[in-house]
C-alpha cells in the first residue's frame, strides 16, 4: 500500500493539468499526453486552427497556462516568444543578453536548442550563449544566471526541467560538466553536482520516485546514467559502459528505465580495455613531462583525433583525466536498454533486464506508450518492440517520410506522430503492429518536436509555429 501510495504522488506531483505540454516532449519527457479527437490529416493549408511566423530556432514548443512559449533567433538577437494558445497571436517577445557568440561545428545545431519550462505563472529559457533566465507569464524578466561560455563544438541540446520548487539544467560539455538545481522562483543555487566522467552530451533529465520515496533526477550522459538525490544532489546509482556523446532523453515506465545510446565507435564487439595511464607514460612518454603529446602517441589514429577528441581541455597534452577518459570510451557500448529502477551504487550488471544493439536512433528519444515500445531511426526506420523481452514486434520504413530525424516521436488518442527533418509528419495507429495512417508535408523543414495539448497539435517548422486540430474542432 505505502509503495502504491508513493506512486500516485509522484504522479500527482509530476504530472500538471492535462491540457498543458509544459516541457519538452510534455509531462517528465515521455511524450504521451490524454488527449483526444486529435487530427490525422493536416497541413499548412488543411484543419488549420492558427499559423504564426516565428523565428529560427531548434527548440520544441511548449504549453502551459493558456500560452505558448519557444525560443528562437534573429540575426545575432536571441529571442523567447510567448503565444496565445487559443489564438496564436504573440503577446510578448524577448532578447536574452549575448555577451558571447559560440561557433558550431555542426550546422544541424544552433544558438536555440534547448526548449523552454513552464509552470503556467512562470517561463524559464537557456541560451548557450547566455545561460539561463525566467520570465513571468506577462513577459516581465524575474532573474538570470550567466554561465559558460561551454566548451561543447556541436553546440548545446539538453532542456532545463521543473522538480518541486526546483528548476534544474544539466550542462554536459567536453570539461566541466554538471548538474545544477536553483530556486525557480528567485535562482538563488540549492546545489551543483560537477559530472567529471560526462563530456559533450544532449540529453534532457528526466524525474524518478523510488519505492521509498526519495525523488531523483536522472541523467544520461558520457559513460555513464546517473540517479541524483533531487534534494541534495547527491549521486545515488549509476549505470556504466555507455557510449559518449549521447543525445536521446531516457522515458520512464513505472519501475523501469528504456535509454538509447549511440556512437559510430561504439558499436558491441569493438570495446578494448585501455592499460592504465601509468603503464601509458612508461611506454610512451619519451620525455619524461608525466603527460603524452600528440607526437608521442604509437597508435596513429589516436593522433589523427588527439585535437577533437582525446586532448578535450586543449592543453595540447593528454593528461591523467584525459586518458582515463579514454578508457571509458572505449568501453561504451551501443544499445537500447531496459533496467529496473531502485537500487543504489553500480546498477549495470544487477539491474539490467534487456539490451537490443539493432536498429539504434542518433538523436530522436523513445517512446513507451500503451505497453509496447518504439525507436525512431534516422532514415524513418520505425520499430516496435516487447517492452518485458526487448523482441522486434515490427520494423519498417515510413514510407513517404525518410530522411533525417532530429525531433521525438509523441503519441495520444491511439495515434503517434514522428516530424522529419523535411517537414514530413507521420501519423501511425499505435501498437505492436502500427500502421501509417498519413503522411502530411509541411512544406518546410522541422527540427523540434512537436506538442499535444487541448486535443490540438502543435507543430513548428524553421519558420512558422502551426496549431492543428480535427475538423469538427477547427476555428476560423
Amino acid at each position: 500500500m505505502a509503495m502504491i501510495f508513493a506512486i500516485f504522488l509522484l504522479f500527482c506531483s509530476a504530472r500538471p493539468a492535462a491540457a498543458d505540454w509544459p516541457q519538452f516532449r510534455g509531462p517528465n519527457s515521455s511524450g504521451v499526453a490524454q488527449d483526444t479527437g486529435l487530427p490525422t490529416a493536416f497541413g499548412p493549408s488543411e484543419n488549420v486552427v492558427w499559423k504564426t511566423a516565428v523565428p529560427m530556432g531548434n527548440s520544441s514548443p511548449v504549453v502551459a497556462g493558456g500560452r505558448i512559449y519557444l525560443t528562437g533567433f534573429e540575426g545575432d538577437s536571441l529571442i523567447t516568444l510567448a503565444l496565445d494558445q487559443a489564438t496564436g497571436k504573440i503577446l510578448w517577445k524577448n532578447e536574452a543578453p549575448r555577451p558571447r557568440k559560440q561557433v558550431i561545428e555542426r550546422p544541424s545545431n544552433g544558438p536555440a536548442s534547448a526548449s523552454p519550462v513552464s509552470d503556467g505563472k512562470s517561463v524559464w529559457v537557456f541560451f548557450q550563449d547566455f545561460g539561463l533566465l525566467a520570465y513571468s507569464a506577462a513577459g516581465q524578466e524575474l532573474w538570470r544566471i550567466p554561465l559558460g561560455p561551454f566548451n561543447n563544438p556541436f553546440g548545446h541540446g539538453a532542456s532545463p526541467i521543473l522538480a518541486d520548487e526546483k528548476l534544474l539544467m544539466n550542462v554536459d560539455q567536453d570539461t566541466g560538466s554538471f548538474l545544477l538545481a536553483v530556486d525557480k522562483s528567485t535562482g538563488r543555487l540549492l546545489w551543483r553536482k560537477e559530472r567529471p566522467h560526462a563530456q559533450r552530451g544532449y540529453s534532457t533529465p528526466v524525474l524518478y520516485q523510488d519505492p521509498a520515496g526519495v525523488r531523483q533526477v536522472l541523467v544520461a550522459g558520457s559513460f555513464r546514467l546517473s540517479g541524483y538525490d533531487l534534494r541534495t544532489g547527491e549521486e545515488l546509482w549509476w549505470i556504466r559502459r555507455l557510449p559518449w556523446q549521447i543525445k536521446p532523453t531516457p522515458v520512464i515506465y513505472g519501475n523501469e528505465i528504456f535509454f538509447v545510446t549511440y556512437s559510430g565507435e561504439s558499436d558491441p564487439g569493438s570495446q578494448e580495455t585501455v592499460p592504465p595511464f601509468a603503464e601509458a607514460i612508461r611506454q610512451m612518454d619519451r620525455n619524461g613531462d608525466g603527460r603524452l603529446s600528440k607526437e608521442e602517441l604509437s597508435d596513429p589514429r589516436a593522433r589523427d583525433r588527439f585535437d577533437e577528441y582525446l586532448d578535450l581541455d586543449n592543453s595540447g597534452f593528454l593528461e591523467e583525466h584525459d586518458w582515463q577518459q579514454f578508457q571509458e570510451r572505449r568501453l561504451g557500448e551501443n544499445g537500447l536498454r531496459a533496467y529496473r529502477l531502485g537500487g543504489k551504487g553500480d546498477l549495470t550488471e544487477s539491474h539490467l533486464l534487456w539490451k537490443n544493439a539493432r536498429t539504434l536512433p542518433n538523436v530522436p528519444s523513445p517512446l513507451v506508450y500503451r505497453d509496447v515500445l518504439y525507436t525512431l531511426k534516422e532514415g524513418g526506420i520505425f520499430t516496435s518492440f516487447d517492452m518485458r523481452t526487448g523482441e522486434i514486434r515490427k520494423q519498417a520504413r515510413l514510407q513517404g517520410a525518410p530522411g533525417e530525424y532530429y525531433a521525438s516521436p509523441l503519441a495520444a488518442d491511439g495515434k503517434i506522430y514522428t516530424a522529419s527533418e523535411e517537414g514530413k509528419v507521420a501519423v501511425l495507429q499505435a501498437g505492436a503492429e502500427w500502421q501509417i495512417l498519413q503522411v502530411n508535408d509541411m512544406g518546410d523543414g522541422c527540427k523540434g518536436t512537436p506538442a499535444i495539448a487541448d486535443g490540438r497539435l502543435f507543430v513548428r517548422t524553421y519558420r512558422t509555429l502551426y496549431c492543428f486540430a480535427a475538423p469538427a474542432e477547427k476555428k476560423n
